[in-house]
């Protein structure tokens, strides 16, 4: 199975290496059939950082019935993360994944193009948290129902609040595609 990791305009590295290593031990050392595959509006894309990645697929050749799963990594807005996240296909790309019923994760911030998308309307979800919530506020008048948690899942939708949820997305995904024994055993083997 494929998992399309969408990297969007100034994502944040941290939140897109647990997804490429969790998949990459379960696949490696415990046998899943799981493949990671970057995507993105332009083959060379740089980070927030300026850590630059190169993509395997463009958002445009993206066929939604080859792949199991959606994650999305979220980035600064300051160096222009809503542009390509709010952009049309990305909005059209997360409502196909969640028309198919397939998992779809974010972490952050990256839990704005859901709601942009119109999926997280009346349901749980989370994002960033600090300097006084106010992406919260933000994401909450999406029509979002906020859960206090790090991370939040309703129906299979995976929302969470900062960078260091980024491997407990993961695992949440593995998990959801998988199973609890297969994720347990990654996450021991990783030494979380």
């Amino acid at each position: 199975m494929k998992i399309l990791l969408l990297c969007l305009k100034a994502f944040e590295m941290m939140e897109v290496s647990p997804f490429i290593d969790v998949f990459g031990w379960a696949r490696d050392d415990f046998d899943c059939d799981i493949e990671v595959v970057t995507c993105g509006y332009h083959k060379n894309l740089n980070s927030t950082f300026g850590v630059s990645i190169e993509t395997n697929t463009l958002i445009e050749d993206v066929d939604v019935n080859e792949y199991a799963a959606l994650a999305i990594p979220g980035g600064f807005q300051e160096y222009g993360f809503y542009d390509e996240a709010y952009h049309k296909q990305t909005i059209e790309l997360i409502q196909s994944f969640y028309k198919a019923h397939k998992p779809i994760a974010s972490v952050c911030v990256a839990a704005f193009p859901l709601a942009k998308s119109g999926i997280l309307k009346g349901k749980k979800a989370t994002t960033y948290h600090l300097r006084g919530g106010y992406k919260r506020d933000e994401l909450e008048e999406f029509g979002v129902v906020l859960g206090d948690s790090w991370l939040e899942i309703d129906e299979n939708i995976i929302t969470s609040s900062c960078p260091k949820t980024a491997p407990d997305v993961a695992f949440e995904l593995l998990r959801i595609l998988t199973s609890e024994e297969k994720m347990a055993q990654v996450k021991k083997a990783m030494g979380y």
